[in-house]
């Protein structure tokens, strides 16, 4: 049997993936931190047919040096994006290193009930010393005590939409019981650095849980819907996504980074000029390409038999979407090498993924909780 069509994302902060990608971006400087700048964007992606769009974040400004250094937070942007478009998803980046997992679940619930269930969550982590201070926090360093923020963090958000069964709320004037306590629920989380008790104060997400992306070595497989994988040539990314879905994690995604040739210059050009003001990293958990729009669709297939989706990170925004939109994406619908999201649908319907039952729901915890409980308490052994 033939595997699925890929899903397609893009990611959409700032003016692309490479440090200087301003300094060749279609629009002012100050542009960039304007409502009209990301609508426009997003409205191109949804347009083309991108199942979902992502928003990088940190509390640190995204570069330094002469280049501009705003952003506006991500989940911000993404509540902007959900509502100026209809049908793609919206995943921002958020990192629970030093944020409150209460407000992180807060803020994508919100995020799934304004966009009709189409957001999603990428786990993110904050490893520059300069955010602590940023926080007021102590230091979490390295890649366990890292890896054991984003766990807690994610099983806390997961636990916080759960805590409302899907029929908590009455909302009856006539009989004025607005909501049902026996179907709230404390999560009585106990982690390593702190402890929370719940409930959420916003009822479960339309999604039940919006979709969760995260790196393979991040976060266990049982908490993601999409694993995020990569390498440093085809085999080994296709070799990363097969890993991911061995291991348990419903569906995988290849992460690329793309200079596509456009009329007048070749990615190779490209690259150079901007190579004159900063240079470009290579990351290992990310495959890079450059070249033709005709020889990504040939990369693209040829991991559509080991991934089930990408994550594509242009070089420069206002230059690789119209190449993409123009001459990748509707080659791969034509050769049906993926698929475009349907109106109407959720996110977790687009991506093949079904909708989760709150765990509270199965009767194995039943204690109701008071009006005054619906308050975080979490205490702080940091």
């Amino acid at each position: 049997m033939p595997r699925p069509a890929l899903r397609l994302a893009v990611e959409l902060d700032g003016d692309g993936a490479h440090p200087a990608a301003w300094r060749r971006a279609a629009h002012a400087p100050a542009e960039l931190l304007t409502p009209r700048r990301i609508a426009r964007t997003a409205a191109a992606a949804e347009n083309a047919g991108f199942t979902l769009v992502t928003l990088d974040d940190s509390i640190l400004p995204p570069s330094s040096g002469a280049g501009p250094v705003g952003r506006i937070g991500a989940v911000e942007r993404a509540a902007f994006v959900a509502a100026a478009t209809s049908v793609v998803g919206v995943a921002p980046v958020v990192a629970t290193t030093y944020a409150e997992p209460f407000h992180v679940s807060s803020q994508l619930s919100s995020l799934d009930h304004v966009s009709a269930g189409r957001a999603g969550w990428v786990v993110g982590t904050e490893e520059d010393p300069t955010a602590a201070r940023a926080w007021g926090r102590p230091l979490v360093e390295g890649p366990e005590a890292l890896a054991r923020e984003a766990r807690d963090g994610l099983r806390v958000v997961r636990d916080l939409w759960d805590s409302w069964e899907d029929d908590a709320v009455i909302r009856s004037v006539a009989t004025s019981r607005y909501l049902d306590r026996e179907r709230l629920h404390a999560i009585d989380f106990e982690g390593e650095t702190y402890s929370v008790k719940g409930p959420s104060i916003v009822p479960r997400p339309p999604q039940g849980r919006p979709v969760v992306l995260a790196r393979q070595d991040l976060v266990p497989a049982e908490l993601t819907d999409v694993a995020l994988v990569g390498g440093t040539t085809a085999a080994e990314t296709g070799a990363a996504g097969e890993a991911a879905k061995a291991a348990g994690v419903p569906l995988a995604f290849a992460e690329i980074e793309v200079a596509l040739d456009t009329p007048r210059e070749t990615a190779r050009e490209r690259i150079a000029d901007l190579g004159r003001y900063s240079s470009w990293e290579e990351r290992p958990d990310r495959l890079r390409y450059s070249g033709s729009a005709e020889g990504l669709v040939a990369l693209l297939a040829e991991l559509a038999a080991h991934v089930d989706g990408v994550r594509l990170l242009p070089l420069v925004l206002d230059e690789d979407l119209s190449v993409l939109s123009r001459l990748v994406l509707p080659e791969l619908f034509v050769r049906r090498l993926a698929t475009r999201p349907l109106p109407g649908t959720t996110l977790r319907t687009s991506l093949g993924l079904p909708r989760p039952a709150s765990r509270f729901a199965t009767g194995t915890d039943t204690d109701a909780v008071s009006a005054t409980a619906a308050a975080l308490v979490r205490e702080e052994t940091r």
